[in-house]
């Protein structure tokens, strides 16, 4: 079987080829549309990756702000390995900041609606605008409180004012 086959039929091998071609500097045997294909997707990856895990930290921030009764270690753990794979990835490719930056208010209004979908808390509960800085979003120091403003208890179905809430679990 020949090398342009083994794209198709055996992928890690196609990979093991490419790279010794690479190393040998025998450019002309190198499959270079699968090649471009490659390299393409692991740029798309990696910014699949940026949004994802930022949508995701996002929506464990909104919850620890909107439901102080529901924190756990389990929460802060989800918020500490999603700032952590952010902070791996943009330290091994640091052009992809002002992506993050790019992103960062539609990351929030997905991160909402999946907070929504989750909680079956109401929309309007959570600010139109991203209530954290991209800085704070983050700060590894930075956990959001309580917000101690009255929510909507209309929405809620509750007459009552919200409660105050000062709760951190430490790491």
């Amino acid at each position: 079987m020949g090398y342009y086959q083994l794209y198709e039929t055996d992928f890690n091998l196609w990979i093991e080829q490419t790279v010794n071609h690479l190393k040998k500097g025998n450019l002309q045997a190198l499959d270079l549309d699968n090649l471009i294909e490659e390299i393409s997707d692991i740029g798309r990856n990696n910014r699949r990756e940026v949004f994802s895990r930022l949508k995701v930290l996002l929506m464990h921030l909104l919850k620890w702000q909107y439901q102080p009764e529901k924190r756990t270690n389990n929460s802060i753990n989800t918020i500490d390995e999603q700032r952590e794979q952010l902070e791996l990835i943009l330290r091994d490719s640091p052009s992809l900041k002002p992506y993050l930056a790019d992103i960062f208010a539609e990351c929030y209004q997905k991160a909402v609606r999946g907070t929504v979908n989750e909680t079956n808390l109401p929309k309007e509960t959570f600010p139109v605008d991203c209530p954290f800085s991209q800085e704070q979003v983050l700060n590894w120091d930075y956990c959001p409180e309580n917000s101690f403003q009255t929510m909507d208890m209309a929405v809620l179905g509750e007459n009552r004012p919200a409660v105050k809430t000062n709760f951190f679990l430490a790491k």
